[in-house]
């Protein structure tokens, strides 16, 4: 098949909070740069940002402080966090969100007295969360895409799908992107000088999942196979509340906002016993981790809702008040026939954010050259739990580093690569290979798949589960690459892309079901039952998986403790909480 060619300066993967703020940083380095945005839906409707109902944690009131930022995020992290890029995280927030408002056009929520409204949060020490009502993702992604189309210098392409990271014939760099159009079904390679991996994460590998329907581990799929490093891989975040409608409705598993827990709302089993108090003496504002395993527990004790979870209750802090701070939470339960406001809503952890992925450095460089990395597909801030509120943080703050870093490094490396065309090439024919098999059942593996991670690979993980998950990955996706699909028209071919989607899930489903068995402790959102005690916080490892010629390598690292060691704060922490 023809590959059609595209050259360009700066090729962004992805149009989230950190492709868009890339690609709008990277126009304003006035170089007269090609920059291409492209993404695997419609620019500005798909991704996770756009999702993002909570809001946006930054230190901005005088009783806060950065530092008591830094150390909510290295201690919900439980130690693991890469301390610069934790840094550079809460340090640029302040930056960032003024930018949001002052020059993107971000309204977000105020005080009487003019101040941005922060609100309560779980797992932080401060109300530090800014927020657009509970629709502050649409409120950020809108005014951006408004930024970005009004730039015609930047080329979009979408409903483009990254297939593969390509190398320069040497090996030493990135030379270029392979993409399928999904609208003709043709390929597309474009050679790009410098790339940012920024197309999200997204565990939809789970029975119950958040991220949207486009999402499946593209990105970190795609380093993988590149040979580059990732680390913290079974780092995988269930969020505690997500939506339980039945299984007759793709609304199961959206999140319902950490802001309801913050305001005060209570879970209850299915004998009505508010049951937080007996897992943490925090309740319901415990951090995503402590909550979800609360929930779990409940559950595999039979004590749950009609439709196996658990419900979360609001009507105490009043139906009025409830209706007006969470209304687009409210009518969403409303969609589903439940009364947020006035009554019981139905929910369960859900697997939300993956903290693991590929590792960088805080200026967002890689160890590939001219690859650069942001978003969720990057790894490192966040540790073994990320806060809620630190997510859209992280996009922003990280896509805004990597479009003012891209255009300094093309002033020091000119000049496009060669491309390694054997490499292109077999890209190429990796991914035309469910043409080539007899057509088969992609449901059933995908149920399969969804099954077993929830199951073995979920909230808790022991020795023998994951022993079992890591055989019935092996079969699944032996299966699936046995399993063909009709070779037909490739344009808007949904079956195929289906059958792409299960293999980057299975690909990285590997990856995290064996750094959970490498990780012997409990830290976050890793919780081995069979070793739940978190170990010693001064010896801290990460763990790091990447692919060699003889397979996938797992180590563990030493966490370096550059700002703070554990039983340590920061100066300006204590005066802060005062």
């Amino acid at each position: 098949m023809t590959i059609e060619r595209l050259r360009t300066d700066i090729l962004i993967l992805g149009s989230g909070g950190a492709g868009l703020f890339a690609a709008l940083h990277a126009q304003r380095a006035g170089q007269d740069l090609d920059i291409t945005l492209a993404t695997k839906g419609l620019l500005g409707k798909c991704g996770c940002t756009r999702m993002v109902q909570g809001g946006y944690n930054v230190a901005l009131n005088p009783g806060d402080s950065v530092e008591r930022h830094f150390m909510d995020t290295i201690e919900g992290g439980k130690w693991l966090p890469n301390q610069e890029l934790a840094w550079t995280l809460v340090s640029k927030a302040v930056e960032r969100v003024r930018e949001l408002e002052n020059e993107i056009g971000c309204f977000f929520d105020r005080n009487p007295d003019g101040t941005l409204h922060g609100k309560a949060f779980a797992g932080q020490t401060f109300d530090r969360t800014v927020h657009k009502g509970d629709l502050t993702g649409i409120e950020i992604i809108n005014r951006l895409m408004e930024q970005v189309w009004a730039r015609p210098g930047v080329r979009k392409l979408e409903e483009h799908r990254a297939l593969a990271l390509i190398p320069s014939r040497d090996g030493t760099a990135i030379a270029g992107v392979l993409f399928v159009d999904i609208r003709k079904g043709t390929f597309r390679f474009v050679e790009a000088r410098a790339v940012l991996l920024a197309t999200g994460g997204g565990p939809t590998m789970y029975r119950y999942h958040t991220p949207s329907g486009d999402k499946s581990m593209d990105g970190i799929a795609m380093a993988l196979r590149a040979g580059l490093p990732l680390r913290d891989m079974e780092m995988v975040q269930f969020h505690p509340t997500g939506l339980l409608a039945g299984p007759e409705t793709r609304m199961t598993g959206t999140v319902l906002e950490e802001g309801l827990r913050g305001a005060g709302g209570h879970l209850l089993n299915g004998d009505m016993h508010r049951f937080m108090g007996d897992y943490d003496p925090k309740l319901e504002r415990a951090t995503r981790d402590v909550v979800s395993r609360g929930i779990y527990a409940e559950m595999k004790a039979g004590r749950t809702s009609p439709n196996g979870g658990v419900y979360i209750k609001m009507s105490h802090l009043g139906p009025k008040d409830v209706a007006k701070k969470f209304k687009g939470m409210v009518d969403r339960c409303r969609d589903c026939g439940f009364d947020l406001a006035g009554g019981l809503v139905e929910v369960v952890p859900t697997a939300h954010y993956f903290m693991g992925g590929l590792v960088c450095n805080a200026d967002t460089s890689t160890a590939m050259p001219g690859l650069f990395v942001a978003g969720e597909d990057a790894s490192g801030m966040h540790g073994a739990n990320r806060l809620g509120g630190n997510g859209v943080a992280n996009s922003t703050v990280f896509g805004g580093i990597a479009g003012d870093m891209m255009p300094a490094w093309l002033v020091r490396n000119p000049g496009h690569r060669t491309v390694n065309e054997e490499v292109l090439q077999a890209e190429v024919d990796r991914a035309q290979h469910p043409f080539r098999k007899k057509p088969g059942d992609l449901n059933t593996l995908r149920e399969k798949l969804l099954d077993l991670m929830w199951e073995d690979v979920g909230v808790t993980r022991d020795e023998a589960g994951l022993d079992r998950a890591l055989t019935g990955l092996e079969n699944i996706e032996a299966e699936l690459l046995s399993t063909g699909i009709p070779d037909g028209d490739k344009a808007f071919n949904l079956t195929w892309h289906d059958w792409l989607n299960l293999r980057s899930q299975c690909e990285t489903s590997r990856v995290i079901a064996l750094a959970a068995k490498q990780r012997r402790n409990s830290r976050g959102a890793h919780f081995r039952t069979d070793y739940p005690e978190p170990g010693d916080l001064a010896t801290s490892c990460f763990t790091m998986v990447r692919q060699t010629a003889d397979g996938l390598k797992i180590t563990d690292e030493p966490v370096r403790f550059t700002h703070v060691k554990p039983g340590e704060t920061l100066l300006g922490v204590k005066d802060a909480a005062e």
